[in-house]
């Protein structure tokens, strides 16, 4: 019995010293993404989500899967940040409603030009100074972090549920052919919304540090995101409906 005791202190103390040597990387990853999303965000909620990800994978490691636990921390201390951006929406009502309407305007006029939609051609049905169209399509950026494995993902205020269940062969399907059509409907997107996407994504470079690469300002770059999300919704529409 005292041996047991023994090995559940041993083990909390290994923990324990787990969790003390890592907390600088659940601020990292609280800060990287920090660099990604509105002010609205606080930091110090990601970094408290990021600290029970981190209590979580101190638990539940297993050097014999062959990850460092670094590795293996990193994915959930990211996993339970997300999970909070997920459930938390900081983006005013407003915003989503401007944003919905934008995708709207954007679908109807490339179903009739048979082409994407350019920018002077969504403000003008929407009755916009091209500003104001910009300004939306900023504020779109911030609308929620998106993420690609849901088709709930690009509705910009629809409800996300980390919680709900995925292991279901029907819903598996579903999300199966729903990345298959957003891979297809990101590689249709114009070169520059394609590439801005692939930089911020999957290279995880930031809003000014894309902007270095293409030449372009910071807020540039954050239309040209806010319009390639835009396009996305407005082009997987059949997946968003309720």
């Amino acid at each position: 019995m005292k041996s047991n005791t023994v090995t559940v202190e041993v083990n909390r103390k290994a923990n324990d010293d787990l969790v003390i040597l890592h907390e600088p990387l659940v601020k990292r990853i609280a800060y990287h993404l920090m660099s990604r999303l509105p002010p609205s965000v606080q930091a110090d909620d990601l970094i408290q989500a990021g600290m029970i990800g981190l209590i979580e994978a101190s638990r539940n490691f297993d050097p014999e899967q062959g990850a460092s636990f670094s590795t293996y921390a990193g994915i959930r201390i990211r996993g339970a940040m997300l999970d909070e951006i997920r459930r938390t929406d900081w983006t005013p009502r407003s915003v989503h409603r401007k944003a919905r309407e934008v995708a709207e305007a954007v679908r109807k006029i490339e179903n009739e030009k048979g082409r994407d939609a350019r920018d002077i051609e969504v403000a003008d049905a929407m009755g916009l100074e091209l500003d104001d169209y910009h300004k939306i399509l900023q504020d779109a950026t911030g609308c929620r972090i998106f993420s690609f494995d849901d088709p709930g993902a690009l509705s910009c205020g629809g409800n996300v549920n980390p919680e709900r269940q995925t292991n279901q062969p029907l819903e598996n399907l579903q999300n199966g052919d729903f990345k298959k059509g957003l891979a297809e409907a990101i590689k249709g997107l114009p070169e520059r919304e394609r590439l801005v996407m692939a930089l911020y994504y999957d290279e995880e470079l930031n809003l000014r540090e894309i902007g270095e690469i293409l030449g372009v300002s910071e807020s540039r770059v954050c239309q040209i995101h806010g319009q390639a999300l835009i396009r996305l919704r407005a082009r997987m529409e059949e997946w968003l409906k309720d």
